[in-house]
Order: C-alpha cells, then structure tokens, then sequence
C-alpha cells in the first residue's frame, strides 16, 4: 500500500505526524509513504523507516509572490503527479495543503469541516473524517490516519520511530552535555533571560557543558549572552535540521520553550522538559517517554495570545513565569536525568 502524506509545516506539526506513520506501519506490514512537505523541514520525513520519498515545496517563499514562482509550483505539481496512490491523507487540514491535495493523484482522506482549522480546505477531500477538536494535537493525527486507512488504534503506545543509527554523535561536543532551546517565535513563549542564565549556572555548576543553538540574529544574540556565564557554556554554530537532531539525540538533557526543536527532542527520546507559558500543554505539549510538559501556574495562563498583555506587578515578563523559575526546571530536569 502506498500512501501520499500532506503535511508541510511547521517543523512541530510536522514531527506531530510521525507516530502515526508508526501505527499504520504496525497495522498494515507493507505500508509505504511519500511526504509533501516544506523544502527546510524535509530531513525529518527521512528519519522515519517507512517514507521513501520526500516531495519539498517552498510555500513560504512562493507565497510572497505567487506569479513570479509561477514555473516552480507547476514543477511541484508535476512531481506530485508522478505517481498514483492507494490513499492520500492531507493531515493539515488548511487551504494551501488541501491545494496539493487537490492535485495529487488517489483516494483522497482529510478532516472535516467542522474538524480541520480551516474548512474550506474538506472540499478538497472524497473522504471527510470527523475527529474531535480539544484534543493533544498528535492524538489527533493518529485518529485521522487510523480512521483513514481503516485500523484500531492503539492509543496506549506512542512511537515516533526515527532511524537512530542515523543521528551519530557529533565529536565535537564535550559529553556530558545539556542543550538549552532557548528560541521560539512569539514573544509570550520566551522564558525571561535572566531565568535562562541561573539556569546555565546551575547545570555548568552540576558538572555539565551547556550548548545553545540559534536561528536568528536575536538568537544568536541571546545565546552569546547566556555563554558569558560559564567557560563550560558555548554557542553552537548555525545547524541543519539533521545537525540539530543528532545534536539533541545525544544529550544528557534538553530544557526547552515551546517550539518545532523541543518535539524534535521528544522524538529523540532525550530526557527533556519544555517551559510552557502562553500556550496548552495540554493540547500541543511535549509528548515522549523522556519528556515533560511544565505549564505555568497562572491566573491567565494559557492566554494564546501571541504577546503578554498582563498590566499587574511582576518581577518578570512575561508574568506567568514568575511560576516557574531556574530552580523549578533545573529539579524537573535532573528528574527526568534520573529515570
């Protein structure tokens, strides 16, 4: 059976769907998968034995200007058609993947109406599936998959199956070693600097190296200043997604906000906990057999609101993390070390 997988972005979205390529590849033995996704996530798809093919897309760079990437979207379409499949699942459920959808060739599955994010997006799919809303966000993916391919779930187990022996170590980093994720994209999820730098010296203080990625300017800008605390704190150069996945594989521990990197870190097994503050832990935290969701305890959180409005007093912004401070990660972190 060969299955067409729709999921372009973003990077956790994207590691969201790799259980549920596990289940069906456990309910149905000859299952094989393509991956339509964006062009800077595809190393991802690879990492799970049963995709053969990734198709990359760049819509967020075609986006800026539709006619003049014109021939590059007709050249996807194109590789998209090369082959005819037994089903195609777009497991977004919005317009631009629903666009693909559209085009691909095979029984077509996606999310109803009154279930995808946006709705418009059902009209492009024979089959509609109803899966309830208020659900964490790979639960619900698995349900899709599971009704769409005609399987009992097995809601028990969780596994992301990446292919480990491929994410080797990378010599240049001195073990024991933590990463800190320190980077997300609103500014209500970004723990305040000065909890980030009591962290860098209790772990360094612990015995650990600490290593900080960046994907930005502002990024970068934050880990030099956190690497000022310690000589045993150090900046990592700018990484590849698969750099960063064998990076986070191999590390004693992982603190990170809520971000694509911290369930890439879930998926790697990493014991690790993730700082939640603006956004549900409920609904799109951490999940993994290593991992812990640390929400903050707050009258309004989680507000999702992209920037903390809260006008009170507080020693720090934004205000729900007054509830979890340095040493309240640092104990969850050595716990989860300690299993």
């Amino acid at each position: 059976m060969k299955v067409l997988v729709v999921k372009t972005s973003s990077l956790g979205d994207v590691i969201h769907t790799l259980p549920a390529l596990t289940d069906a590849a456990k309910a149905i033995p000859d299952i094989s998968f393509d991956w339509l996704v964006e062009e800077s996530f595809q190393d991802i798809p690879l990492l799970h034995p049963n995709v053969n093919r990734v198709i990359p897309v760049s819509v967020r760079r075609w986006r800026k200007n539709l006619w003049k990437h014109r021939a590059d979207i007709k050249a996807s379409i194109k590789e998209l058609q090369q082959e005819t499949y037994d089903a195609i699942i777009d497991a977004q459920g919005l317009i631009k993947s629903a666009f693909f959808t559209h085009y691909a060739k095979g029984e077509k599955y996606g999310l109803s109406k009154t279930s995808c994010r946006e709705p418009l997006a059902a009209m492009a799919y024979q089959h509609k599936i109803d899966v309830a809303k208020g659900q964490h966000a790979i639960t619900r993916v698995r349900q899709l998959f599971a009704q769409s391919l005609g399987y009992d779930l097995a809601a028990d187990t969780l596994s992301y199956g990446l292919k480990k022996d491929t994410l080797l170590p990378l010599e240049s980093l001195q073990k024991p070693y933590l990463v800190f994720l320190h980077g997300t994209t609103w500014a209500s999820k970004h723990w305040p600097n000065e909890y980030w730098k009591a962290l860098v010296l209790l772990a360094t203080e612990a015995g650990f190296n600490v290593y900080l990625p960046w994907g930005s300017e502002s990024e970068k800008v934050r880990a030099d200043s956190l690497a000022d605390m310690s000589a045993k704190a150090s900046v990592l150069p700018r990484s590849s997604i698969k750099e960063l996945s064998a990076i986070l594989m191999h590390a004693s521990g992982v603190v990170g906000v809520d971000s694509g990197l911290a369930h890439l870190t879930a998926a790697c097994d990493t014991p690790a906990v993730t700082i939640y503050g603006s956004t549900n832990a409920l609904l799109t935290g951490t999940l993994g057999k290593n991992t812990e969701s640390l929400q903050t305890k707050f009258n309004c959180s989680p507000c999702l609101k992209k920037a903390c409005d809260y006008t009170g007093a507080s020693a720090v912004s934004p205000a729900c993390y007054e509830t979890l401070n340095a040493d309240d990660v640092w104990q969850a972190l050595t716990g989860k070390m300690e299993c």
